[in-house]
This record gives C-alpha cells, sequence and structure tokens, in this order.
C-alpha cells in the first residue's frame, strides 16, 4: 500500500525501531506506516544497513557462562512466547497487515468514549498502549496535552489540529509541548492507531472524571 503521505516517522524514531529498541505500542505505528510509505520504508532500510555496518566493525566478544545459558533458555521457552509459526495476516477493509495482526483478522471490538468517538486497545504495558480511535466526521477529540510521546497515524478520513492537516498515511508526532484539538474532517468518519507511553492531559473536567475507566 502506498500513497501521497506528508507527515512522515522522525529519523530518532525511526532509528530507535531499526535497532529494536522502541517499545511494542510504538513499533506497531511504525511498521504500519512503513507499509504505507515508500520514503520511511527507504529510511527504514538506510538505518538497518547502516545498522550492519556497525555490526560488521564490532569485534567479537566471548559470552560469558550466565549469559550463554539465559539465551539458550529463552530459546526453549514454549512456542505462546516465541509464536515463529502465527500465520500471516493479510491487511483488511482500511487496516494494513501489521494491524490486522494486531486484531487478529478480526473487525474492531469498539468501546464508546462518548460523543461518538470509540476505541479499540490493541497492546497495553508498562511502556504505553497502542489503540485504534474512531472519530465522527466534524467531530472534535477534547482538548489535551500528553505526559509523554504520542503517534497517531491516520488510517481513513483525517484530521486538522494547530499543527496542521493529516491524511490517510500520515503520522503526528505529540509531546508535552503540543496543546490541540484534534477535529475530523468533515465528510468521512476518522479512524487512527494512535500510540502513547504516558496517560493524556485532559483540560476539561469530564474528560477528566472518565480517563482512568478508558486507560487513556
Amino acid at each position: 500500500m502506498t500513497m501521497n503521505v506528508t507527515h512522515h516517522i522522525s529519523d530518532a524514531v525511526m532509528a530507535a525501531y531499526a535497532t529494536g529498541s522502541l517499545s511494542q505500542a510504538f513499533s506497531l505505528v511504525v511498521a504500519t506506516h512503513v507499509s504505507m510509505c515508500d520514503d520511511c520504508r527507504a529510511a527504514l532500510e538506510a538505518h538497518e544497513a547502516a545498522g550492519g555496518v556497525v555490526l560488521d566493525g564490532i569485534g567479537e566478544t566471548a559470552l560469558t557462562g550466565n549469559l550463554r545459558a539465559r539465551v539458550m533458555a529463552a530459546l526453549d521457552d514454549p512456542a505462546e512466547r516465541f509464536d515463529m509459526e502465527a500465520p500471516a495476516i493479510d491487511a483488511f477493509d482500511v487496516y494494513p497487515a501489521p494491524v490486522a495482526q494486531a486484531l487478529r483478522g478480526q473487525g474492531p471490538k469498539w468501546k464508546r468514549l462518548g460523543g461518538g468517538v470509540r476505541q479499540c486497545i490493541l497492546s497495553a504495558d508498562n511502556e504505553g498502549s497502542a489503540r485504534l480511535l474512531y472519530i465522527p466526521a466534524g467531530r472534535p477529540v477534547p482538548e489535551h496535552t500528553h505526559g509523554g510521546l504520542e503517534l497517531t497515524l491516520v488510517l481513513q478520513g483525517g484530521f486538522s489540529d494547530a499543527t496542521g492537516h493529516f491524511g490517510v498515511g500520515d503520522v503526528e508526532q505529540a509531546d508535552g509541548d503540543l496543546e490541540h484539538i484534534p477535529t475530523a474532517d468533515e465528510g468521512v468518519d476518522c479512524i487512527c492507531l494512535a500510540a502513547t507511553d504516558a496517560p493524556l492531559r485532559f483540560h476539561g473536567l469530564v474528560p477528566r472524571i472518565l480517563q482512568p475507566f478508558f486507560a487513556i
């Protein structure tokens, strides 16, 4: 899937993804965006090639007995931990293959957040969470800022905020410096894939009260 993308993954986030140091939630957003964007696919390949050159220049280091034992134990872990036989799931509807895989080939199980906005949590752990967001056409998300990093990738429709317009394939990278009210485009409901590593900070009283119940 390729398209005209104007907002891309930052170089720092792409480098972290290439080295395997990005959390599961953010990795899902990057993998999905890369599947939609030729430029970022090329950037990822460049980072991986650079990493290969660095590794080639590193001399051999002997493994300690403890490290060797841990590696061998990990290889012997049950298949559910290292599911190398999991069948690939193709893209469906507006969901590229990485999201389709996270959904296990099933449609999203939406939960209402209010105002017509819905979400489907795909993953959550102590490093962050990834979710699908459904925002009705023309509707805003309550004003908020961020406690950490947020990556939001548009899968359908689009939205606008103080930083500009984001269409299908575009990624908005937000942090605590951005205070915004993302508003879905008119005409087509907006579906986004969003990942965060800290709770959002809402300004309105009602969103703040409901926030713990919705794990946002």
